[in-house]
C-alpha cells in the first residue's frame, strides 16, 4: 500500500470532521439544532473552547448556522465556495489569546525596563490611531496591531518580533474574524483602548511588574469578551 505524508491537525479540526461526518450519515440531519456545547465536549472528550473553535470553522465552511439567542443549526450541503475554507493550518482564536497572554505579558515587561523614547512614541501613536479608527466606526485593528508591535520592538529581539506578528497575522484569519463579529462593537474598542492605555503607562513608568499584569488582564478581558458573546449568540 502507497503511503501518503500525514498532515497534523488542529484539535478543532478534528472535532469539526468528526461532526462532518455525523452530519453527512444523517446524525445530525439538515435543520436540526445540534447538542448544545457542554454535551458535545463531554461526549468528545474535550474542552469547550475547542468545541466552540470547531463550530465556527463549520459556520465559516457553511456546514452550520448560529442563529442568536438559539443555537447552531445544520444546513443543506450546496457547491463550496473556496474562499469558506479554513485554511488546515490556521490557530483556533481562543487558543490564540492564551498563547499570547503568555508571550505578550514577558514583551510587556521587557518594554518596561527597555523601551526607548522612539518606541514609547510609537505606543502613543498607536492609541491614537486606535482612537481616530473607533470614532470612524471601524474595528481599530490597525493601530492594535500598532501597539503590541511597538511594545516587543522594545525588545529588540527579533525572534519575539517575528512571533508577534505571527500572531496578528493569525488575528486575521476566518475564524478570528467570524468570531469577533459577534463581540466587536463600539463599546468592546473603547473597553480595549483602556486596557492598552494602562498597559502603556505601566511601561512607562517603567514597573516591569505591572506592565505584565496589565498585559495578562487585557487578554483576559478579551477572552472573557469572546466567551461571553458566543455563549449569548448560543445558549446551551
Amino acid at each position: 500500500m502507497p503511503l501518503h505524508p500525514l498532515e497534523p491537525q488542529r484539535l478543532y479540526r478534528q472535532i469539526a470532521e468528526q461532526m462532518r461526518k455525523g452530519m453527512l450519515s444523517g446524525e445530525f440531519p439538515v435543520g436540526t439544532r445540534l447538542p448544545a456545547e457542554r454535551e458535545l465536549a463531554i461526549q468528545l472528550g474535550v474542552s469547550r473552547p475547542s468545541v466552540r473553535e470547531a463550530l465556527i470553522a463549520l459556520e465559516v465552511e457553511g456546514w452550520v448556522e448560529v442563529r442568536t439567542g438559539s443555537g447552531v443549526y445544520v444546513l443543506e450541503r450546496g457547491p463550496r465556495s473556496p474562499n469558506a475554507t479554513v485554511p488546515t493550518a490556521e490557530w483556533g482564536p481562543l487558543e490564540l489569546i492564551r498563547a499570547r497572554r503568555v508571550i505578550e505579558g514577558e514583551t510587556a515587561a521587557l518594554a518596561a525596563t527597555l523601551a526607548q523614547p522612539e518606541h514609547i512614541a510609537a505606543m502613543q501613536q498607536a492609541l491614537l490611531t486606535m482612537q481616530d479608527e473607533a470614532a470612524q466606526g471601524k474595528a481599530p485593528l490597525d493601530g492594535d496591531r500598532d501597539f503590541h508591535s511597538a511594545i516587543v520592538q522594545a525588545s529588540g529581539n527579533a525572534v519575539l518580533v517575528e512571533t508577534i506578528h505571527s500572531f496578528w497575522d493569525a488575528r486575521r484569519g476566518h475564524l478570528f474574524t467570524r468570531l469577533g463579529g459577534y463581540f466587536e462593537s463600539p463599546r468592546s474598542w473603547r473597553m480595549a483602548l483602556k486596557e492598552h492605555q494602562a498597559i502603556l503607562a505601566a511601561i512607562q513608568a517603567q514597573d516591569a511588574v505591572a506592565a505584565r499584569a496589565a498585559m495578562h488582564a487585557h487578554m483576559d478581558k478579551s477572552h472573557h469578551r469572546l466567551n461571553a458573546s458566543w455563549q449569548k449568540a448560543n445558549p446551551a
